[in-house]
């Protein structure tokens, strides 16, 4: 019952929250018993596994970047389960393996999860993740011999990785564990502390140097400066881009870091973010929201912390929200912004703040970038819809630098010159314009005939850029299928004031956005809604369990990907109370009111049109969002429904094994989910194959 009136809230399945009873494991091996057989029938599952492999079966890299004297990047051959680190002593020289992941596992459900390099390239730190879990052992390499160094770091989770400059050791994040922590575990994360691990010591010798006991959601962060003087440390709470700001003078600690750090206060409250680019002496250079919703770049002066003498070097963009910066070439900024969901980037003094060059990028996404300060040359990565992925390299040594193409990726078999992309502005129920892209065949007929995956997200101040997709490409090449991807609000891509416009008491915009995103494809002859597939994962998978419940009639298929569905217990698990932030929480009487009313688990419809054909996919040790959200919903949707007799569309859920939320899974299970996904929707939509 709620505390503060007579509602009863029903949780008829509790017992599933428990990932060890028997009486979970043998409701997850019922369901696996009829949805496996289920997808192993849909029809073209032969042929999406074989298309799927064959089209990923494309050389993938990473942008080179530099470590002391040397170059690193990652590839992957084709169908490797985990892409590979390699090294070489320039950008010309003959690239040698340094780390491969494949060796630490048979299925490659062992991934980096989280690297750092030491100043001078000497050393490495590495994370390892198992089966997909947020868990992280931290290990150490000696980059020359490649040889592996005994310390060991474990009880490792969402943490900074900053090494001294003097290589005597690194910063690092982890949580007193007082249970398992495998990844199946549903604990609380709280009391995340920052150590400091001198190398060549035990784990047990390490100085605990923050703690916030009287807080223990909150989390802390470090970085050690460009000059390694200092380090920059940051105190969140929730997700919300806010944090405090503190410092240390490391040279200052005459004996070494030995204990707490003696924290200098620079901001201690959560007005606003504050991102650490660069320095010059005492001269701080941060990127932050404070009074600029689209983000702006300010200096702040050590030596004279007040407010008043903070010093505005690059000014918000009225429009244009800048995403990152950071600094190359000793003194010039490279600024990227998102501009209608599109990326520009930009060049900047890091004296005068003045623009430099603009530097031209097609309509898409810049998705990675090298180059540090202390480098004469930078590299960044542009893919989009229709563009695998094109690797620049900028020159500053040059007399007059311009990008250079320094790696395209191809994927052969893949006509790009066959599909276009458009961006059309959808008008929600409140009168918003919500941006969304459209790919697919070039004069296609609007006569309603298409299959459209729609994919949103609409949370946590994340912008959902221009992608490449190799599953969507067999989706429009096969399947004869439209993609649209939806910028809803309380994502991040018109700032911050569009995050809040779909976060808290304004959640609902993002429901109303994705649904009026749905109407509009049917209104312009797209598609129909037997034909309309909508799709997340996470967050996403919120978003469309609670239009599946609110608007069952508009979907054909629904497909959630390790969604979030109880909106009265989510803070209880894991790191769920830092969503509190966008989401509110049960336990306040106000935020309890805004939840029930679209808490997928506690919102499906009793009676009334049939149910869309719903695959619920999560994996058994996701600790992230616990598969208890999956299970839960489920067993209420297929109990709450199980009697109406016009339910004739299949309500599944797929739990995999050894698998997380997404981070590292191999590219083996990724195509096999992949396949059952698209089989699902072929089945469910009628969809013929077409070569």
């Amino acid at each position: 019952m709620c505390k503060w009136c007579c509602v009863v809230i029903v949780d008829a399945y509790r017992w599933l929250e428990d990932p060890d009873s028997e009486e979970t494991k043998a409701f997850v091996e019922a369901q696996n018993n009829i949805s496996v057989p289920y997808l192993q029938k849909c029809r073209n599952g032969k042929e999406l596994r074989k298309s799927l492999t064959k089209l990923w079966n494309y050389p993938k890299f990473s942008c080179p970047f530099k470590r002391g004297s040397r170059y690193f990047y990652y590839h992957n051959s084709g169908l490797q389960n985990q892409s590979v680190l390699y090294v070489q002593d320039s950008l010309s020289s003959k690239p040698e393996v340094f780390f491969d992941p494949n060796q630490l596992s048979d299925d490659g459900t062992v991934a980096l999860q989280g690297t750092a390099f030491s100043e001078d390239g000497q050393y490495w730190a590495y994370g390892l993740s198992d089966s997909g879990s947020d868990w992280v052992t931290i290990k150490f390499m000696e980059v020359k011999t490649k040889q592996n160094l005994p310390d060991t770091l474990k009880h490792v989770k969402f943490s900074s990785m900053a090494w001294t400059h003097d290589n005597a050791g690194l910063f690092y994040n982890r949580y007193p564990v007082e249970t398992k922590a495998d990844g199946t575990d549903t604990d609380s994360n709280v009391n995340h502390k920052l150590y400091f691990h001198r190398l060549g010591t035990e784990q047990e010798e390490d100085q605990l140097c923050v703690e916030w006991l009287q807080e223990p959601t909150w989390m802390t962060g470090a970085e050690v400066s460009d000059c390694g003087r200092f380090a920059v440390i940051t105190v969140s709470k929730g997700c919300d881009p806010v944090n405090m700001l503190y410092y240390v003078d490391l040279h200052s600690l005459v004996a070494g870091i030995t204990g707490q750090l003696p924290l200098v206060k620079i901001v201690d409250n959560f007005d606003a973010e504050y991102e650490y680019i660069t320095n010059e002496d005492t001269v701080f250079t941060f990127k932050t929201n404070l009074n600029s919703p689209n983000y702006k770049l300010i200096q702040i002066d050590f030596m004279k912390p007040e407010m008043v003498n903070w010093v505005n070097l690059v000014p918000e963009h009225d429009k244009d929200v800048l995403e990152w910066a950071t600094c190359v070439n000793s003194n010039v900024l490279v600024l990227c912004y998102i501009q209608d969901v599109k990326n520009v980037l930009y060049l900047h003094d890091l004296v005068t703040g003045e623009q430099l060059k603009k530097l031209a990028v097609d309509v898409g996404a810049i998705t990675g970038y090298s180059g540090k300060k202390e480098h004469d040359e930078m590299f960044y990565y542009f893919t989009s819809f229709l563009t695998p992925g094109t690797i620049f390299h900028y020159d500053f040594s040059e007399q007059d630098p311009t990008p250079k193409v320094f790696r395209e990726i191809t994927v052969e078999g893949f006509q790009a010159h066959l599909y276009e992309t458009e961006q059309v502005f959808v008008t929600s129920k409140d009168g918003t314009k919500i941006p969304m892209f459209l790919v697919h065949r070039k004069g296609m007929k609007h006569d309603a005939s298409h299959p459209v995956l729609m994919y949103g997200y609409g949370g946590f101040n994340i912008a959902l850029t221009p992608s490449f997709s190799v599953s969507r490409v067999v989706f429009m090449q096969h399947l004869g299928g439209v993609f649209a991807l939806v910028n809803l609000r309380g994502g991040g891509e018109y700032g911050e004031k569009w995050h809040k416009a779909g976060s808290l008491n304004n959640k609902q915009n993002v429901f109303d956005d994705f649904q009026a995103a749905g109407k509009y494809l049917i209104d312009k002859n797209y598609t129909a809604s037997h034909k309309l597939v909508i799709m997340g994962g996470s967050n996403g998978g919120l978003l469309v369990t609670a239009c599946a419940n609110q608007a069952p009639h508009l979907f054909g298929v629904v497909v959630s990907q390790v969604g979030v569905t109880d909106m009265m217990r989510f803070h209880k698990f894991t790191i769920g109370h830092a969503w509190t932030s966008d989401f509110g929480s049960s336990d306040i009487e106000e935020e309890f009111n805004w939840l029930i009313r679209y808490s997928p688990l506690h919102t499906i419809p009793a009676s009334g049109e049939q149910f869309p054909a719903m695959l619920l996919l999560t994996g058994d040790h996701d600790d992230r969002v616990v598969p208890l959200h999956s299970l839960k919903y489920i067993a209420e949707l297929q109990y709450v429904r199980k009697n109406q007799p016009n339910q004739t569309n299949p309500l599944l859920i797929r739990v995999d094994t050894k698998s997380g939320h997404g981070a590292g899974k191999p590219t083996a299970k990724i195509i096999e989910e992949l396949a059952e996904i698209y089989s699902f929707i072929a089945e469910n939509l009628k969809i013929d194959w077409q070569e």
